[in-house]
């Protein structure tokens, strides 16, 4: 096995990770929050406080192997289109601090609800409201970080569209996902009362992005296709 064909490889293995880990993490988010509940939201966070934190976790290792793709997938085709690497690569690394960042609000429930100082100095249910306000703006700061999840789909669409390493339909599919998911933030932000509406804009990119992860994996890719 060669050097690229590892190369693709552990792209296909460090995405496939991202997603599990990703994954996980708004599994247990969704399982827990209920929108517009706040006393229920809370009821459900301190009988699972644990798998919530585990929550946490798993999306900043996701995190990790999210900046150890970029790293894999700009060394797999900056043959192809140097420039046009580098752009893939700074628009895939600008939402890792703003995820990471992000996590601070979904951490503050746990500091409100285990700080005897914030119970003692709150009414329940101002602190349950306190808590609700501290989800919605970490699903908020989701919402921007997917602008660049979506950009950074466009860069990578056109290098595995112009490769000879890798089937054009992936490039296609890719750049079509960039679409989906600013336009899902897009809505969100701007109609909010429309955002159940539009779940569906997500459809395209979750089968453009794992497949083309399993792709990498299972098949990797040609030296022989590569462009010097």
């Amino acid at each position: 096995m060669n050097l690229t064909e590892n190369l693709g490889r552990k792209a296909g293995l460090f995405y496939l990770l991202v997603a599990v880990f990703a994954g996980y993490a708004q599994f247990i988010r969704t399982s827990m929050i209920v929108p517009g509940d706040a006393t229920a939201t809370v009821n459900h966070i301190m009988a699972s406080e644990a798998l919530f934190r585990v929550g946490i976790v798993s999306d900043l290792i996701g995190q990790i192997f999210h900046v150890l793709l970029i790293l894999v997938l700009y060394q797999l085709f900056k043959t192809v289109n140097h420039n046009q690497s580098r752009l893939m690569f700074t628009l895939a690394l600008i939402p890792v601090p703003i995820a990471c960042i992000n996590m601070v609000n979904q951490f503050a429930p746990l500091l409100l609800l285990n700080g005897s100082i914030y119970r003692n100095i709150s009414e329940p249910a101002q602190l349950h409201a306190q808590i609700l306000f501290f989800l919605d703006l970490h699903k908020h700061g989701i919402l921007i970080a997917q602008l660049f999840w979506g950009l950074w789909l466009l860069p990578l669409g056109y290098l595995a569209f112009r490769s000879e390493f890798i089937p054009q339909i992936f490039g296609i599919l890719l750049m079509a996902a960039c679409i989906g998911y600013v336009v899902g933030s897009f809505i969100t932000f701007l109609f909010p009362n429309y955002e159940a509406m539009f779940k569906w804009v997500y459809i395209e990119p979750a089968i453009a992005e794992i497949s083309f992860a399993f792709w990498l994996l299972i098949k990797g890719v040609n030296y022989s296709g590569l462009k010097s």
